[in-house]
This record gives structure tokens, sequence and C-alpha cells, in this order.
């Protein structure tokens, strides 16, 4: 549940800290434009010494963040230890396949008691690990948190309104992430609820893929309501059956990510989908995006956990024999609508009743 006691950040904080961020990719480069933009020092790592270059050079990340100036204090760098080291919040943007191998290399790097946030919306695949378990296990001595929601990296450069969340138990990690991001335009809010809020960022990436199918099949306005709703249950469902708060999918993090990831084009998984909706296959796709879209490798991943544990989840079966066993859209599409009727909210009909 939301923890009641946090305030909602209204402005940055006055004294400017020092923070790094690990990862180039377009939402470490936006957390980056955030952090620096309320006059913070930001010490932005990325394993590529031609985008350290361009970026100390040009304040610009043109591969991932074309004409976005990064303005104030931003220091890129491929020295992780050192940006580490001289940050007291680190801001983990790394890809889920590589988060546990940066991390587990560079462990001793980090500090007793240092606050570490995942940005990270993924799972790893030996033990459905989320990144915040990766971290308790690979850097327990650091205070742990993670930030989802609704948060498109490309309306957060231009300040457009944005709300975020917070998970950590701990609420020192809370409003210190609070203080350093909030602004006129970014809104933090905050959860204690870290597995379910990084659950939910994970799952939402397959529900995209759904929609952006549906989209290029011009499914219609019900369709499109039909799948976001039917995939916030599909979901819920499934995190609560690994220890989530179900409210939790009623916030930012849940029903908030979810809609934005499945109704924008500006979101990765969205248009792998509608490539895929359009005749291209997968990975063409992929190859045409150029970036990460997590939901490919989250798909296969829930699919695998959802029938060991039992848990329905149609749309993910249907969209894995779309994308994998080279099932037809429309055959899996007339699937779906025959398959049964269940309840319409989770957590309100009796569990008698068939799901």
């Amino acid at each position: 549940m939301p923890d009641q006691k946090d305030p909602q950040t209204t402005g940055a904080s006055s004294t400017g800290r020092d923070v790094a961020v690990l990862g180039g990719g377009s939402f470490g480069t936006a957390m980056s434009k955030v952090l620096a933009d309320n006059g913070h020092t930001v010490h932005f790592w990325m394993r590529d010494k031609t985008q350290v270059e361009e970026i100390r050079n040009t304040d610009v990340n043109s591969r991932y963040m074309p004409g976005v100036k990064l303005e104030g204090d931003v220091q890129p760098t491929t020295d992780l230890a050192g940006a580490v080291d001289k940050a007291e919040v680190v801001f983990l943007a790394i890809p889920s396949k590589a988060f546990r191998a940066v991390i587990r290399e560079h462990s001793k790097d980090f500090a007793d008691g240092q606050i570490v946030i995942s940005l990270t919306k993924g799972i790893e695949e030996l033990g459905f690990k989320l990144m915040s378990e990766i971290l308790q296990e690979e850097i327990p001595r650091c205070r742990i948190g993670v930030l989802s929601g609704p948060n498109l990296a490309g309306e957060i450069v231009n300040k457009d309104l944005t709300a975020t969340v917070i998970a950590a138990k701990d609420p020192e990690v809370r409003r210190a992430v609070q203080d350093l991001l909030g602004c006129e335009y970014f809104r933090v809010y905050a959860n204690v609820d870290v597995y379910g809020v990084e659950l939910a960022g994970a799952l939402k990436n397959i529900y995209a893929i759904v929609s952006g199918l549906a989209a290029a099949l011009d499914l219609g306005e019900n369709a499109k309501a039909m799948l976001i709703t039917r995939g916030l249950a599909e979901m819920s469902r499934f995190a609560v059956s690994l220890g989530a708060n179900p409210m939790t999918f009623m916030g930012l993090a849940g029903v908030g990510d979810l809609v934005v990831t499945c109704t924008s084009p500006k979101s990765r998984n969205y248009r792998v989908g509608y490539a895929v909706g359009k005749g291209k296959k997968l990975d063409d796709a992929v190859a045409e995006l150029g970036q990460v879209a997590e939901g490919i490798y989250t798909l296969k991943l829930v699919k695998e956990k959802s029938e060991a544990i039992g848990i329905y989840m149609p749309l993910v079966r249907g969209l894995y024999e779309i994308l994998y066993d080279g099932a037809s859209i429309s055959a899996v599409i007339n699937s779906l609508m025959m398959s049964v009727q269940n309840s319409d909210v989770e957590f309100i009909l009796p569990r008698t009743i068939s799901q």
C-alpha cells in the first residue's frame, strides 16, 4: 500500500548532490537530464567511449535522444567505479540481460549503506529474479529501491507533466529519491511494495506488444479497452500469486504504466507489436527498433512461470503463440474470444468462480 507519511515532492532540492546514472540508453539519459536540471552533479556512466565523447563534446546522446541537450553538470564517463564512488545515490538503467553481470563485476565499488535505485523494467531468466532481488543478492549492504511508472523518456526530456513511483522499504530511501527527482514537471509518489511495483513495470511490456498488434489490425476502440483491462486483470492475478499487493496495480506503477505503454506509439514494446501486426517478422521488427524491447524477453519467462504455478494467462499464451510458434493472429484472437468468460475484477468475486 502507498505510504501516506511520505510527502510528494513539489520541487527540487535546494542543495546540489552528487549522483550516478549507470546506463546510456533513453531512460538513463532522461533521468540524467531531470537530475541535472534539478541542480545535481550527474556522473553518467556508459560502456561506449564514442557515446561518452559525444556527450562530453556536444551535450547530446544522439543514438538514443537526438536533439536533446543535457544541460547542467552532466559528467559522462566509462569509469563505473569512479562514478559510483562519487555518488550519494546510484540510479541503474542497465538492460535486464546485462544487469547482474555489471553489478557483480563492480559489487566492491558500492559503499555500505549507499542508496541504489533500479530503473530497469525486466526479469532475469534464471530463477525469475527481478532487478531488486539481484541487487539484494549482489550488494546486500546497500539500501535498495525501484522506480517505475508511466514514464516515456521522450516526454520526460520535453518536460511534459509526468509522475512516477519510488518503491522502497526504507523511508529515507523514498524521501531521498523524491527530493532528488521531484520538480514542477516530474512528480514522485511513494510505495512500500517493492516487488509489486517492479513486477508491474516488467509485466506491462507484454500487454503493450498485444496492444500494438491490435492497433495494427485496426480492431477498434472497444477491443483496445478490453485488452488493456483484461491485461490488468491478468498481470495482477499473476503478481499477487507471487506476493505482490493487489492495490499496487491500481496506481501509477500498475494501471498508469499499462495505459501509457498500451496506447502510445512512443512505447518500444507497442511499436514491436504494431510492426508484427503489419506483417513483419519479430527479428526484423526488433532490428528496426534499434533498442531493447524488454517485453519480448519477459513474455517467455512469464509464460513459463505462469504455467509452472498454474496461473491462467490467456493473453500471454496467445502472444507467445503468435511470436514464437508461428500461429496466425486471427486464429489466436478467435481462440481468445471463445475462452471462458471469467470474473471481471480480480479479488472481488469468490475464489470458487472460474478464472
